[in-house]
C-alpha cells in the first residue's frame, strides 16, 4: 500500500489533497472498483464522486477493499440542482451516504446552481448538513463571481472551495481572483480539458524538457499555483500512475508563462445547456 504522495491544501480547518481522482463517467463500469482501488494503492487520498456520476457505490467498495483507514481518505460528493429544495437536498445527501456505505463525507458541494430555488433555500440546506455530521466541510461547484458573492453572504456556514472548469486553455482569473479574496480553494474539475492542449507545441516542449507527459506538465502547471487541487478523472491505470506522477519536479518561472498565455485559446469544455450558468466573461 503506497504512502499518499500529494501535498494537503489547508483552509478553514480543513487539509484537502490536492489531488483527487474523479469518478465521472466510467465507460467500463465494471472496472470502475478495480480503478479507484487502484488509485488508493497508488497514492491517492481523495476520491472526488457525485450523486449525478452514479460512482458512489464504487468508491465505497474500492475504499473498503482498500484497507484504509476511513480518516486517511477525503471523499468529497454532490448534490445535483434537481435537488436543490432543502427536503429534497437532504435526501439526496442520504442517499449517497448509503450508497458511498459511509456515515460522513468530507466535503459536500452544490453541484450546479439552480436558478429556480432561492440559493438560500439550498445553502442553508448544504450548512445543515455540516451541522448534522454528515459532512465535514462544505463548498460549491460551478458558481460564478456573482453566484459566488451570493453564497459568501448567505451560506451561515463556512464554504472552503469553488470546484469550476480551469485548465491551461480557459483563463478564469477573475473568478480565481474571488475565491482568494473569500479565503476559497479553487478545485480544477477537466483539468486537462478532456486532453484538449496535449498537443499544443508549448506544452509538448516543455514536457520533453523534464521527461514527463504533456498531461503531467498541465497538472503540474496547475498545483503549482497558490491553493490550486484538481480532481482528474482517468480511465485505465497507466493514467492513475502518469497523474499522480507530478510532485516530483517543477515548473520554471517562465515555463509557467508559457502555459499561462495559452489560457487565450479561452475553450470551455464543460457547459450543458439545461444546468449551466451565465458565466464569467474573461
Amino acid at each position: 500500500m503506497s504512502d499518499p504522495i500529494a501535498p494537503q491544501l489547508s483552509i478553514h480547518g480543513a487539509e484537502m489533497p490536492a489531488l483527487g481522482y474523479g469518478t465521472m463517467l466510467f465507460p467500463e463500469p465494471e472496472r470502475a472498483v478495480e480503478l479507484i482501488l487502484h488509485a488508493l494503492q497508488s497514492g491517492y487520498r481523495h476520491i472526488d464522486t457525485a450523486r449525478k456520476y452514479g460512482s458512489e457505490q464504487w468508491v465505497g467498495e474500492a475504499m473498503r477493499a482498500s484497507g484504509l483507514p476511513r480518516e486517511d481518505v477525503w471523499v468529497t460528493t454532490k448534490v445535483t440542482e434537481e435537488n436543490a429544495r432543502a427536503d429534497d437536498f437532504a435526501h439526496s445527501v442520504d442517499t449517497s451516504l448509503e450508497a458511498l456505505g459511509l456515515d460522513h463525507v468530507d466535503l459536500l458541494l452544490i453541484h450546479w446552481p439552480q436558478p429556480n430555488v432561492p440559493l438560500e433555500e439550498t445553502l442553508g440546506a448544504l450548512a445543515k448538513a455540516k451541522r448534522d455530521g454528515l459532512a465535514r466541510h462544505i463548498g460549491v461547484s460551478n458558481f460564478t463571481i456573482p453566484l459566488l458573492d451570493e453564497a459568501m453572504t448567505k451560506c451561515p456556514e463556512p464554504l472552503i472551495t469553488n470546484q469550476i472548469e480551469y485548465h491551461a486553455y480557459i483563463r478564469q482569473d477573475r473568478l480565481i481572483a474571488a475565491c482568494r479574496k473569500y479565503d476559497l480553494l479553487v478545485t480544477c474539475h477537466a483539468p486537462l480539458a478532456r486532453g484538449a492542449m496535449l498537443n499544443d507545441p508549448v506544452i509538448v516542449d516543455i514536457a520533453a524538457t523534464h521527461n514527463k507527459t504533456p498531461a503531467q506538465i498541465a497538472l503540474r502547471w496547475l498545483v503549482q499555483q497558490s491553493n490550486v487541487a484538481i480532481v482528474p478523472r482517468a480511465l485505465q491505470i497507466s493514467e492513475i500512475e502518469e497523474n499522480i506522477g507530478i510532485f516530483d519536479f517543477v515548473l520554471r518561472d517562465g515555463e509557467m508563462t508559457s502555459i499561462n498565455a495559452l489560457q487565450d485559446n479561452n475553450l470551455r469544455v464543460i457547459n450543458p445547456e439545461v444546468r449551466r450558468p451565465v458565466w464569467d466573461e474573461a
